[in-house]
């Protein structure tokens, strides 16, 4: 849907910058960045119903944010709490639309001086650095250290406890505040970052799906500057300005030359098992004195990478890829089940994962049979699926 912003629009738009001119330049945004963020935070989440709403009265919803953002009078509304199931049962935080929109605002203002001091090595939620990255950057790594798999070496791979509810945000609001110095930009993410959804939301789905979740891993069991709530663009921002710390860390104190996180999740490699060891004995001193979180002992790994390294749902072994087959059941059983309206749409985006992985042929055949069970075309390649034409009456 495209914005049409009227005169009558930025007339008001116009008397909102004149009624306080310092506030406004202090503020260094316009009604367009309001939009563009609209725009950006619409396209993941048109159907929702809190996008549907907000999109019935529009121009006039967006001036207000502006006019609110501008005036210092945003607060953050209502947010919905819901649990998923898979892979494992978890809170997830929906913050109203016009509080993703603010969201977008603030991350297309900031995040790129984040992004210039991150490593290369620090994926998700950065453009151009998800799954097909991290994955494809590890396997070079993989390939460098092992002379292309003609020399052995090994891989350490470890896991945060508790991430998200475990983020200090005392620690977090001092790692914005370094690179932030505009006070309106660093009072907002303030804001978002301080803003506890727990006093305000609604409970959507079975409820009694919350008791599946740990007790220690539900944010509405954490002290107000612990957690952030999952299923926010501003909650993964932040995460990655929070582990910068560890990234820089593992690059230049421990000094490991072949390293790679997504989110939580980072593995190193190296030649001898006796360093990996002893970088895994500082990270897990370093991490609770200096980001007061700590690893997850039971799913740290330490051994050959020829075993294979199991990273961002791929497993790469010598000379190949394969999707993790955890990921090729949940796909087969997700088709199963979806309705026919979504089927086309579903069965095309996990075709398209599995085609991350050189060696998937097998893992799409079995895709493609579910696929064509219900009622789907595939092509010979096994890379996409069609709607079968209606039959003439």
């Amino acid at each position: 849907m495209a914005i049409r912003t009227t005169n009558t629009s930025r007339t008001k738009a116009e008397r909102v910058q004149s009624a306080d001119q310092n506030d406004t330049e202090h503020a260094d945004f316009s009604f367009s960045d309001v939009v563009q963020a609209y725009h950006d935070c619409r396209r993941h989440k048109r159907n929702t119903p809190t996008a549907i709403n907000f999109e019935q009265h529009l121009e006039r919803n967006l001036i207000l944010l502006y006019e609110r953002l501008k005036d210092g009078s945003y607060a953050p509304g209502k947010s919905i709490c819901f649990v998923v199931t898979k892979p494992k049962a978890r809170e997830v935080w929906a913050a109203d639309f016009g509080d993703r929109v603010v969201h977008h605002l603030l991350y297309n203002k900031i995040a790129p001086r984040f992004y210039a001091r991150f490593i290369a090595d620090s994926c998700a939620c950065i453009p151009g650095r998800g799954t097909l990255y991290a994955a494809q950057r590890l396997e070079s790594k993989i390939r460098s250290i092992t002379q292309n798999w003609q020399h052995p070496a090994h891989y350490l791979k470890c896991d945060l406890a508790n991430f998200f509810v475990s983020i200090d945000k005392r620690i977090l609001e001092i790692q914005l505040a370094k690179q932030v110095h505009e006070s309106f930009w660093l009072k907002l993410a303030n804001t978002i970052l301080w803003h506890d959804p727990r006093k305000n939301y609604d409970m959507r789905g079975d409820t009694a799906l919350i008791d599946r979740v740990p007790t220690h891993k539900r944010l509405t069991n954490q002290p107000s500057h612990l957690g952030l709530p999952i299923g926010n663009l501003s909650s993964q921002f932040f995460a990655n300005v929070f582990l910068n710390d560890l990234d820089q860390y593992v690059k230049h104190q421990v000094k490991s030359k072949h390293y790679i996180r997504y989110v939580d999740d980072f593995i190193l490699l190296h030649e001898s098992t006796e360093w990996l060891n002893h970088a895994h004995v500082d990270i897990a001193i370093w991490l609770p004195a200096n980001l007061r979180v700590t690893l997850n002992d039971s799913k740290t790994i330490l051994q050959p990478i020829d075993r294979g390294v199991d990273f961002v749902g791929h497993v790469i072994k010598p000379w190949h890829t394969v999707t993790r087959k955890r990921t090729l059941n949940q796909a087969i059983d997700r088709l199963q089940r979806v309705q026919d309206k979504d089927l086309h749409t579903v069965a095309n985006s996990y075709l398209g994962l599995l085609r991350q992985s050189n060696s998937s042929h097998k893992h799409r055949a079995k895709l493609a049979k579910v696929a064509l069970k219900r009622g789907l075309s595939v092509d010979k390649n096994l890379t996409k699926t069609f709607k079968k034409k209606a039959s003439p009456t």
